[in-house]
């Protein structure tokens, strides 16, 4: 019988989905993709959402090993440094983190001091079929890139944390326009999910509940095969990518985009405040285009 419990928390406002897992026998715990509270109209951040998930790793008296991201998130601010701060735990990310670096500091004109380009912000980038551990238990990296080229699904037992890979089977894929994405490997990483077995857990990171249907946190591998409305078993490379090609064409900008991409490529770590004491985020104009 396997000893992993999973707990998710909904973050309401950026539909987010973040799971605490951890190992009953050792109190081994691991963090993934966990958010910050952030009003971008008033520029206030706040950390309610990852004082719940504090509040329950001290209650549950879990020691926390790590604090995984799946992928560089567009659309909400990463809590990983502070939870770090608060919890230990070493931060882990996609080796291709790098790449997105590169790509954003240009375009927020980032100084060296203020960003690498070599991952040096997070403890440890993985690359596909490395193992992590929490007390006795396998987590099991696999590269599942298109959404995002730093993508990656965490596999623990037979559940899998595919990040922004598949959404549940009503809402069908993630988007492949931001750089570095490309809808055929989102094709090829699917490829590899539906591989699994049939009865593993596919647990989303995000669920936009269409037609105000109430939350689901995960679906199987069976019926995402079966049912999902961009790519079923019988769908074809060239029919997926079209389809994503033309829906991505539709899709406006993510809300906190600029902001997001700011901080969660240093591991969820704001900016330095200035000699004012000013904390600020740079907000470039016409300089990311997504077609």
């Amino acid at each position: 019988m396997s000893s992993i419990i999973i707990k998710p928390f909904f973050h309401k406002d950026t539909c987010t989905i973040s799971y605490i897992i951890y190992d009953l026998n050792s109190a081994k715990a691991a963090i993934i993709d966990s958010a910050i509270d952030y009003e971008n109209n008033a520029g206030k951040v706040a950390f309610y959402f990852a004082d719940a998930q504090i509040e329950f790793v001290q209650h549950h008296k879990l020691e926390v090993e790590w604090i995984l991201e799946t992928h560089a998130h567009a659309d909400h601010l990463s809590a990983a440094h502070y939870l770090r701060s608060k919890l230990g735990g070493k931060i882990a990310i996609g080796k291709y983190i790098t790449q997105a670096q590169r790509i954003f500091k240009d375009i927020f004109a980032l100084s060296d001091s203020e960003i690498s380009v070599s991952g040096a912000e997070f403890d440890l980038l993985l690359s596909h079929n490395d193992k992590l551990y929490i007390g006795d238990t396998v987590i099991k990296v696999i590269e599942t890139p298109g959404h995002t080229k730093d993508s990656v699904t965490y596999l623990v037992e037979d559940n899998a944390f595919i990040g922004d890979t598949l959404f549940m089977p009503d809402s069908g894929s993630a988007r492949c326009d931001f750089p570095g994405g490309a809808a055929t490997e989102l094709y090829q990483s699917i490829m590899q999910l539906y591989a699994l077995p049939d009865n593993t857990k596919l647990w989303m990171c995000h669920d936009y509940q269409p037609n105000g249907r109430k939350l689901q946190y995960q679906t199987t591998v069976a019926e995402s095969k079966k049912s999902n409305i961009h790519i079923r078993n019988d769908v074809s490379h060239d029919c997926f990518v079209a389809t994503r090609q033309t829906r991505d064409k539709t899709l406006a900008v993510p809300r906190l985009l600029y902001s997001a991409l700011q901080v969660n490529i240093k591991a969820g770590e704001l900016p330095q405040a200035n000699n004012r004491n000013q904390v600020l985020l740079k907000e470039p104009i016409h300089a990311l285009k997504i077609d």
